[in-house]
């Protein structure tokens, strides 16, 4: 017959108040004492992982939240997740943060790995023109740097530096995690002590204060590619911020573009889409416009005899480049450009021209028809 659980807060010698602090100070205290390493205790073995199994579930507020409402029933199903049960070695108890001990066996909070600088977003307008033919630009940033003082490893004189005693100077340690009642899961982590340098750092560097970066004015040039949209990001790797005290490899600098708008063209992909105003005499007479062009050449617009307004006119090739190698189109929508006053000679011309281009009644039923079945079959 199986003995009674003991009570975790009993275990640990604490009360049901107990914050954070008292409970993982009462955890170093009891698990220096009872470690089977150094207790000659015969029950020290037992007693330790009791300690182990009282200050998991304390620490954790969700499961200390269930043990407080129902105790040890509580816990023992699966919506109250339960212990598994761990090991550790003699070394983390005494050094290293406790929460990134326990992170690593209990799956709470995050898992230090080997540090990686930051990556650094910058949000960079360019004008239009530059998405034409595609272009080369250079930014001045103030970004963070290894210092130059102590390239970058932190220490004043990192020959001084100590060895690691947690990982023995190989910047990593062992982790085991009991899964089952014969199972013991192994994996090597990052040392929490030295964060994988191996060796902690004697005197600190002045000039960046054991960070082993500063910041600097840097000149980037990158190149921004013919057709890019506004969103669209430019990844330099290794030029974002380096790992603190070259733990590892740098970020990067990830360049966000923002295209300006432009005076009258808008963007469909890679067509370029405009309105363009003109008199009645050009449309039904037809007629040929030039416009300078983005890419620095000549647009002609050749308007044909007899259009009519918001009809739309297709110059290929003349629109933005595509991924592959292509350009899109120049779409042109016609617009009737109506003067808002006329003086007495043009009105009483197209006074005179009404008589002749007006449709007459019992024509306007057939246009209506014509018009829709012409928007029928060209969508």
């Amino acid at each position: 017959m199986m003995s009674a659980k003991r009570d975790y807060y009993e275990i640990l010698g604490v009360s049901q108040q107990a914050d954070g602090g008292e409970l993982k100070k009462a955890f170093r205290s009891l698990a220096r004492k009872y470690h089977p390493d150094k207790s000659d205790a015969e029950d020290a073995e037992e007693r330790f992982k009791e300690i182990q199994e009282a200050y998991a579930i304390l620490s954790d507020s969700e499961k200390r939240q269930v043990y407080d409402r129902y105790g040890h029933q509580g816990l023992s199903g699966g919506g109250g997740g339960g212990f598994q049960g761990f090991h550790m070695n003699f070394e983390d108890i005494f050094s290293g943060d406790l929460n990134d001990i326990f992170s690593s066996f209990f799956g709470g909070g995050q898992r230090r790995r080997n540090s990686r600088g930051s990556d650094v977003l910058v949000r960079h307008n360019i004008p239009f023109s530059a998405i034409v033919e595609g272009t080369s630009e250079e930014l001045e940033l103030n970004l963070l740097d290894d210092c130059q003082t102590c390239d970058g490893t932190g220490a004043l004189d990192p020959t001084k530096n100590k060895h690691c005693t947690v990982c023995g100077g190989r910047g990593s340690v062992t982790v085991r995690q009991q899964v089952g009642p014969f199972m013991v899961n192994q994996s090597t982590q990052q040392c929490p002590e030295c964060a994988g340098r191996g060796s902690i750092i004697d005197k600190p560097c002045r000039n960046c204060r054991g960070e082993g970066r500063e910041t600097r004015k840097q000149k980037i040039r990158f190149d921004i590619p013919a057709g890019a949209e506004s969103g669209t990001r430019l990844r330099m790797r290794g030029h974002g911020e380096p790992a603190p005290r070259g733990g590892g490899d740098s970020g990067d600098l990830i360049i966000q573009l923002e295209v300006q708008a432009h005076p009258w063209f808008e963007r469909d992909g890679a067509d370029l889409i405009m309105s363009l105003p003109v008199g009645f005499p050009e449309l039904a007479l037809g007629a040929r416009i030039s416009l300078a062009h983005i890419d620095g050449k000549e647009l002609l617009i050749d308007i044909p005899k007899g259009s009519s307004a918001g009809q739309t006119i297709e110059i290929r090739g003349r629109g933005l480049a595509h991924r592959r190698g292509q350009r899109g189109s120049v779409v042109v929508l016609l617009k009737l450009h109506m003067p808002k006053k006329f003086d007495k000679k043009t009105k009483k011309a197209l006074e005179e021209l009404g008589h002749t281009l007006s449709i007459g009644a019992e024509d306007v039923e057939q246009s209506v028809r014509d018009e829709a079945e012409y928007r029928r079959r060209n969508g």
